[in-house]
């Protein structure tokens, strides 16, 4: 089993040395939000045009919008409102991250159900990520919350690789094991191809390190943080590990005892956070 992990994963690195393998490509609708936001002499008016343009993006963040995770004090009922009320940086990462999900398809059905699951498993810990970044003060819930979106995109070009292989769509075991063997890497290269900024393009190869003790918080420790919140009940991997011997829940002054009520107020809040997002 390993060799065959090891084989295949020399494949596909092989092929992104020689740009044979496929990365993913920012949604049209995203690169255009993008570029608007990063204009100097761009408007309100000007990102709502774009956004506009796309009814169900439009819909998806008035209603993050008018969401428990913002708050807001009344009802939002049009996008020019949602975002006005968000502002040019927030909408512009809310759009771009929602945006994504148009990116987690595939023709084989297991590798579609695959993609699936990676876009309900990144939702839920980017709204972790969201609500734990409002509740510290320390990192904005907006790039927070772009983080969890982004910090598996490796998994993608790994799946699409394994569309064309029909003994990797069989071996879902194998599969697995490459994707966590891969997923940092070709995640930090997709980012650094889209030109994200380095703070979110390190995220997908720095959130596993769990020993980390990094001088400031920052984003890929809080997505460290937030899985394994996420999973904390869990019997296995993350659900496994000892809270006390981590530096980053003293970094985010979180409490290290699982059972903490405030982690139950928190989940409360991610709950509905996440189905604003879905």
């Amino acid at each position: 089993m390993s060799n065959l992990v090891e084989t295949v994963a020399q494949e596909i690195l092989a092929a992104l040395k020689n740009d044979q393998l496929t990365l993913p490509s920012l949604p049209e609708v995203a690169l255009k939000v993008r570029d608007v936001a990063e204009r100097d002499d761009s408007t309100i008016a000007n990102l709502t045009d774009i956004i506009i343009q796309d009814a169900a993006l439009s819909a998806r963040i008035i209603r993050v919008v008018n969401s428990p995770l913002l708050r807001a004090p009344q009802d939002v009922k049009d996008l020019p409102m949602a975002v006005s009320r968000l502002g040019m940086n927030y909408t512009s990462n809310l759009a771009v991250g929602l945006a994504m999900e148009q990116m987690f398809q595939a023709t084989s059905d297991m590798i579609e159900q695959r993609m699936r699951a990676l876009w309900q498993l990144t939702g839920q810990i980017s709204s972790w990520a969201s609500v734990l970044a409002t509740h510290t003060k320390l990192l904005p819930p907006d790039e927070a919350m772009l983080a969890g979106l982004i910090h598996r995109l490796g998994a993608l070009p790994i799946l699409s690789f394994a569309e064309e292989r029909d003994d990797l769509i069989q071996d879902n075991i194998t599969l697995g094991r490459v994707i966590d063997r891969l997923h940092g890497p070709l995640g930090a290269a997709i980012l650094a191809k889209w030109e994200f900024p380095k703070n979110l393009t390190e995220v997908p190869k720095l959130y596993r390190k769990l020993d980390r003790q990094p001088e400031a918080p920052d984003f890929a420790g809080l997505i460290t943080l937030a899985n394994l919140i996420h999973n904390k009940d869990l019997n296995a991997g993350w659900g496994l590990k000892d809270w006390e011997l981590l530096p980053l829940f003293k970094t985010f002054k979180l409490p290290t005892d699982k059972n903490d009520e405030l982690y139950v107020e928190l989940a409360a809040r991610v709950a509905a956070s996440h189905a604003a997002l879905a």
